[in-house]
């Protein structure tokens, strides 16, 4: 079992150092990591969610169950605890707020899940993948998005109004970002009982897939840039996201009374750690782009140690 997690992560973790080493030998400088990112974010992103989503039975998207609940639970309520902690608590801008509430909320799940959930549970993996796929990339990537540019707004000079005072307008321009709009688009032809054309998909994942390599190797590339720093701030999101995340979701598996395997599936899957996700916005929105990549860097380090021991804790 413990061999399947290191197999899964250790490509993510490798690609992540030779990011690291190309900027350390100057072959990227943290400018051009902005440029791989802006590509990923624009097309090899978009591209790779639209087929992804596409290529979900639609049976799939409506029969999920009690493990929809469990894991939307887990993935939109520890979203907004973390983000009114972060705002009012710690006092945090409400960018920055956004950005801690999806690296700790929001699992890897299109880069880790498939080969972790795939080994470990087969064919029936498929469902808790497009669940977190979808709950990521329909709700918490546009609500930050949405805040990311509320933040920005606010911070320009001679703003002549509050940033929240035009939510509709921050909507909007979050809603033209290819990384928001595609995925609703083959959602909505999901539901409309519409599919992919196998020669089209294999057309629109040959750049698609390589989000997860590129985005990977942008962020070490900001890793060395920015400098993995090991904060306060940095444990504690950590440990939300590798301990109490999964904890949570276990404790309200229990409460439900699911089965050990929808357990299993439920506390796994959120057991995986920060997707990169967190970075790109960071970056392209130039706001806590340290933070976010040393979280994403220690979380995916420790998740060899914490997702191997909820996966024997569960199994038990």
């Amino acid at each position: 079992m413990s061999t399947s997690i290191i197999e899964a992560l250790l490509p993510i973790i490798v690609t992540l150092l030779l990011g690291y080493v190309a900027g350390w030998h100057r072959n990227f400088s943290g400018d051009q990591a902005a440029i791989l990112n802006r590509m990923v974010m624009l097309y090899a992103l978009p591209l790779n969610l639209f087929a992804g989503i596409l290529s979900t039975p639609r049976d799939q998207v409506l029969s999920a169950g009690p493990l929809l609940f469990v894991i939307s639970l887990g993935m939109i309520g520890s979203y907004a605890v973390v983000l009114g902690c972060s705002r009012y608590l710690f006092h945090r801008t409400i960018g920055v707020a956004a950005l801690q509430a999806l690296a700790i909320s929001g699992p890897a799940v299109p880069f880790v899940g498939v080969p972790v959930l795939g080994h470990i549970f087969g064919p029936s993996s498929a469902v808790p993948i497009a669940i977190a796929s979808l709950l990521m990339n329909l709700v918490q990537v546009p609500l930050t998005l949405v805040l990311l540019n509320a933040d920005a707004q606010a911070g320009q000079p001679g703003a002549a109004q509050p940033a929240d005072a035009n939510i509709l307008g921050h909507v909007s321009r979050a809603c033209k970002e290819p990384v928001v709009w595609a995925p609703l688009a083959a959602l909505l032809l999901v539901l409309a009982g519409l599919s992919l054309p196998r020669t089209f998909q294999g057309s629109l994942t040959l750049l698609g897939q390589s989000t997860g390599g590129v985005a990977l190797f942008a962020s070490g590339i900001i890793l060395f840039s920015r400098q993995v720093t090991c904060t306060a701030q940095v444990m504690r999101a950590v440990i939300a996201k590798n301990i109490v995340m999964p904890a949570v979701t276990w404790g309200t598996a229990l409460v439900l009374g699911l089965s050990s395997a929808l357990t299993q599936e439920s506390v796994v899957t959120m057991a995986i750690p920060t997707a990169s996700i967190a970075v790109m916005l960071a970056v392209q929105y130039r706001t806590a782009e340290r933070e976010m990549a040393s979280v994403l860097f220690f979380t995916t380090i420790l998740s060899i140690f914490t997702m191997g021991g909820f996966i024997w804790l569960t199994s038990h």
